[in-house]
């Protein structure tokens, strides 16, 4: 390998199945891409299907489209039963797709709009499908979080949903903490089965959509001084490619940006904020995310026996009041 990680150290994937969410635009197109270019079988889970077969069209190799909106847990539901139907294997889940400093806003299921899609949608899509991973060794689930988990972040769990009062950026720290939590905990409950993994990457300050919703005061100096602060996206989509397939990879890592402050540069091991490594506050927003979802993971409590068979996730009916 080079002494700075690229694309051209992406280990031949043929023979694997690797899902990526928001896979028709920005980070999650580079991921989806590069996989495919090293002989992965990719499918593009993505909301707008006609974007997504237009994405598909500029990939070479085998590239498929899922319809999947996060912000709907029907949706999930729908889209991994027919993930199960048409998938004998899953190698990698790659959780990319987010929202970023959206107006108050709700979900189909009535959750805050970053929490609900960043946080609690790939929860139950990695809930459903996840008995697809356990039998194949090497199988990993990448969560993409980023360094706003860092910008007045914290699980409201008295609050979760924003609804007394609302903070676009606030929202979104959490949504990102959460997804590093979502991280470890999942880590901790598979370090006994030995076959999949759970990992974290992040995407440094790349130059996306997502910005389109930051207040005018973040995303203005943003927008002028682009070249400067950002990133491409497709070395934005570095740290997500090397936690999916570097074999040297571990369970409970979290891969970013080599450069000062995290912001650009090639991708290597970095370590996420103190709180998010609380396992307390872990375990208690798996079993909020549980409620809220409906959705049980084919796995033990954490800390617990030996793994059970790997049967289907058991789906529960929905609760908010959690």
């Amino acid at each position: 390998m080079s002494g700075q990680w690229t694309t051209a150290d992406i280990p031949d994937q043929r023979g694997r199945v690797a899902v990526v969410t928001g896979a028709n635009t920005g980070l999650g197109y580079e991921t989806a891409k590069a996989l495919a270019e090293r002989g992965a079988s990719v499918v593009l889970a993505v909301r707008d299907v006609e974007k997504g077969e237009r994405a598909a069209a500029g990939m070479t190799g085998d590239v498929t489209v899922q319809a999947l909106d996060l912000t709907s847990l029907d949706s999930v539901r729908t889209a991994a039963a027919a993930l199960r139907s048409r998938l004998g294997r899953l190698d990698l889940l790659i959780n990319n797709a987010g929202v970023m400093y959206t107006p108050k806003q709700t979900t189909r299921d009535g959750f805050e709009t970053q929490f609900g899609t960043n946080h609690l949608g790939h929860f139950a899509l990695t809930g459903l499908l996840l008995d697809l991973m356990l039998p194949v060794p090497g199988s990993r689930v990448v969560t993409v979080s980023s360094t706003g988990h860092r910008i007045r972040a914290a699980i409201h769990f008295d609050d979760l949903h924003w609804e007394r009062s609302y903070s676009r950026v606030a929202a979104y720290g959490q949504s990102k903490l959460a997804n590093l939590m979502f991280t470890y905990e999942l880590q901790r409950r598979l370090a006994a089965h030995g076959t999949t993994v759970a990992v974290a990457a992040h995407p440094g300050v790349s130059n996306t959509e997502l910005i389109r919703n930051a207040p005018a005061a973040l995303r203005l100096p943003v927008t002028w001084l682009a070249p400067l602060i950002t990133q491409t996206p497709a070395m934005g989509a570095l740290p997500t490619l090397r936690a999916a397939t570097d074999p040297a990879v571990l369970g409970g890592q979290y891969y970013g940006p080599g450069g000062r402050n995290e912001v650009k540069g090639h991708p290597r091991l970095v370590t996420s904020s103190p709180q998010s490594y609380q396992a307390a506050v872990q375990q208690r927003l798996w079993a909020v995310s549980e409620d809220l979802t409906g959705v049980r993971f084919p796995l033990p409590e954490s800390e617990q026996g030996p793994f059970p068979a790997a049967d289907e996730a058991r789906v529960l009916p929905v609760r908010r009041d959690a």
